[in-house]
């Protein structure tokens, strides 16, 4: 990790991405008056294509959930039959 004040940052921006792209640094945290406000981190691949969804089109759900049987039991338990 290595920490860069704003101005070196915007001057020297390709650089400071070249060193993380070459496994050089892995973040570079940028500062203002020398207090941490941002952090630039390579990109992850691999971590990108994880998608939220990864379940779509199993099956969620047992065989069977909304079958009645039960229902007339749990109807006289609360008095509706």
């Amino acid at each position: 990790m290595v920490q860069v004040n704003m101005l070196e940052a915007k001057s020297n921006l390709s650089a400071l991405v070249k060193q993380l792209e070459d496994g050089v640094e892995d973040s570079v945290v940028i500062a203002r008056n020398n207090k941490p406000v941002a952090v630039i981190v390579s990109y992850d691949s691999n971590q990108a294509q994880q998608r939220i969804g990864i379940a779509k089109g199993l099956q969620l759900v047992a065989d069977g959930w909304d079958l009645n049987e039960g229902d007339d039991e749990v109807a006289s338990l609360f008095g509706v039959m």
